[in-house]
Order: structure tokens, then sequence, then C-alpha cells
């Protein structure tokens, strides 16, 4: 099928900056008008995975990556832990998309629709035929900007309204405990700010028992024995609209003794609980080829990011360093405490999609779990491919 027959059976749609540009291209996906904050991914593969992602909601996506939806959408399997194979969620999360050129044909032995047609199903609009490349030299250069897709050609239907002005975390996040892996050896409860599938995956595979928790469940009030291990997952929004959670991780690294381990927005949180400020990144860091170097050993790893966010690390509060920096920008991509079992991490070592150079943190967590359990003296986050740590945990 050729564009201009597309085009031609297509209706059209503007995507409107808020900054003034605009940008007319043909729909595919569901005709409605939305607004959020337009970002864009620079990963070339996994876009099943990060539309549904909970960490882009209230966000319009742009893909850099020129062609989408060549391999359809794949149907919601579930794997041993009762988890989904292929998706982050159970819906998409994004407010909406843009691409340069989605691919009307798609071909994948996974594959039960199309993009466009699962895009119309979920209420998602989609825009193809815009030129992405300006819309990033756009972003890249002025910052994020609001932006509204519309259907219509009346200016009076174009709004702007800001997610980072709401707590999507108590948006995404579960109301009620979830349980997977009930016979893995460790348990672990998971404050849930959005957590994506593949992290509940990698902790179930390492051996862990978890608890999915509402996001601003209080470990400390009335079960911190039961659990091994306390994890926080990534999540949309500003984390300053998380105060709740905060407060509760004050708690939990006073008084819980055991080891914690946060990813994206929990690397956020941990730092703001530790002391530390955020600040909003110009463009954020999204994408599948983000640099993060270690700091103790200067050795790099290739990260899978999503996030508009970083902890100011310039200066570290008494008892806490550096565990990783983007080396492309310099910003924090991961803390540690000096003598407890705490740490996290920016980027998303669970990688669904890749790459998963970093994966093997969710090992060393569920080790450090089971040696603290077992009361010996550990050396935290050995590594075997010479990323040790010079910190001693004791239990």
């Amino acid at each position: 099928m050729s564009l201009a027959f597309f085009q031609k059976q297509q209706p059209t749609a503007t995507l409107t900056l808020k900054s003034g540009q605009t940008f007319t291209g043909v729909s595919f996906g569901a005709e409605k008008n939305v607004s959020g904050e337009a970002v864009f991914t620079t990963s070339l593969v996994g876009y099943p995975e990060s539309m549904t992602d909970p960490s882009y909601t209230g966000q319009i996506l742009v893909f850099t990556q020129p062609l989408i939806g060549n391999y359809g959408v794949p149907g919601q399997v579930k794997d041993e832990f009762g988890l989904l194979k292929y998706f982050e969620s159970d819906k998409i999360q994004v407010a909406g998309i843009v691409v340069n050129d989605y691919a009307t044909r798609y071909s994948h032995w996974t594959a039960v629709e199309s993009l466009g047609s699962w895009c119309k199903r979920e209420g998602i609009p989609a825009i193809s035929g815009i030129d992405t490349r300006a819309i990033v030299h756009i972003l890249r250069e002025q910052g994020s900007t609001l932006a509204h897709i519309g259907h219509t050609n009346n200016k009076k239907d174009v709004t702007f309204v800001d997610p980072n002005a709401k707590n999507l975390v108590a948006q995404v996040s579960t109301k009620v405990p979830l349980e997977y892996n009930p016979h893995g050896k460790f348990k672990i409860a998971v404050i849930d700010c959005g957590v994506k599938q593949n992290i509940l995956r990698c902790l179930a595979k390492n051996g862990a028992q978890i608890t999915v928790l509402p996001y601003d469940y209080d470990i400390t009030q009335a079960d911190a024995d039961t659990f091994d291990g306390l994890f926080i997952s990534n999540g949309p929004g500003s984390p300053s609209m998380c105060t709740s959670t905060v407060a509760n991780l004050q708690k939990a690294m006073a008084t819980f003794k055991k080891p914690i381990f946060g990813i994206c927005m929990g690397n956020l949180l941990l730092g703001m609980a530790a002391g530390l400020k955020v600040y909003k990144l110009p463009f954020g860091n999204r994408g599948h080829n983000q640099p993060a170097l270690h700091v103790p050993t200067a050795q790099c790893y290739i990260t899978s990011q999503n996030h508009g966010y970083a902890l100011d690390d310039r200066a570290m509060p008494k008892g806490w360093k550096k565990l990783f920096v983007n080396a492309n920008d310099g910003s924090n991509e991961g803390i540690y405490h000096e003598t407890l079992p705490i740490f996290s991490v920016q980027f998303h070592p669970e990688a669904k999609g890749g790459p998963q150079d970093t994966e093997y943190l969710f090992k060393e967590f569920l080790d450090l779990v089971r040696d603290t359990k077992s009361a010996n003296v550990v050396e935290c986050l050995s590594e075997k491919q010479a990323t040790k740590l010079p910190v001693a945990v004791v239990a």
C-alpha cells in the first residue's frame, strides 16, 4: 500500500506545540483530542513496551526511529509468574504517539493486530507523516514543552494541560496489594509508583516472593518484619507529588535495616528521602542507548532510560555517594549509602527491549537480601565483572 493511497483514505490530525509550532499528518489511531507533555525516545525497537510503560503516563511520545508498526502488536500472553510477556502494563499509558512513517502492513510471529487498530481500540490518537527530526530539534533546543493532538481545524479546541501538575503516581499505582511468585525464597515489598512488568519478572526469576503495595504504603507501620527487602519502582510525573512516599522512605531507612533498592522514580524518591533535591531536565533522557558511568570503577554501561527529572548530586548528604552518572550530560544515574544496604539507579536495568548490561543488579540486590537475612557481613554489589563497590554491609 502506497503512502499516498494511505493518506487519501485516512483523516488528518495536527500536533500543536505550546511553543507555537504545528505539524499536520495522517491520523491512524483514535480520532480524539488530547493534551500532554511532548517527549521523544531514541529507542529503535520496543514500541509496545514503551507505549505500555506507566512512566509515560500523560506524555505524547515522539519516536525518532522513522518506521514504526512494522512488527505489529503481540497478544496479552502471560509467563509462568502471571506477568505479561510483551507489555509493561495491561493498557497503553501514553497520551498519544507521533511517528514519521507508520507501517500499514506488519509481520511478526507474535503479532495479533496492527499498531493502528490497537491505538483505536484503546482510544489513543496517533499521527504519521510528521517530520519527527524537526520536533526533536525543537525539543532539544528549547526544552520540553506541552503539546496537543487535534482532529479539527478549530484553534479554540487546542488546550494545553500539564500532566506534571497532577499526582500521576497515585493514578497508576495499585490500590490493593498484589502477590507474585508466592513460593519465592525472599519476601520483597514493592512500592508501586508505576512498576513495569519486567521489573517484577526480574525480581521473581531471581528468587523474590513479591508483594506489590500502593505508592503511599508505610512499610514501617505494621509488617516490616514480614519482608526481607524493599524495592521502590519507576513511575510517571514529578517526584515532588510523592511527599508521603518520601516520608515513608525516611522512616524505612532509619528503622527497616534491610536492603532497599530503587529504580528511576525510586532513585529520585530515595534521594529526596536522603536529603537531595530534584530538578527537571531540559528534555529528559529516553531511549535504549544512554551511557551510564559507574563511579567507583569508571566502567561505562549502555542503559535504557525514561525520565525527565534528576537528582541534584552536587553536594551529597553525609553517608551517601554517587553510584552512576550519565556520560552525556553528567546528570545523576544512581546513589548508594556507605554503611547501609541501600542503593538505587536512575536507568532501567530490566530493559525490556534491551540492553541487558545492568540486569545483574537484580541478582546483586537479592544476593544482598540473602546475605543480610543470613546475618553475614557482605560486600555490597560485588558484581563479577569489575563492578565492586567499597561498601561493607552489616546485618
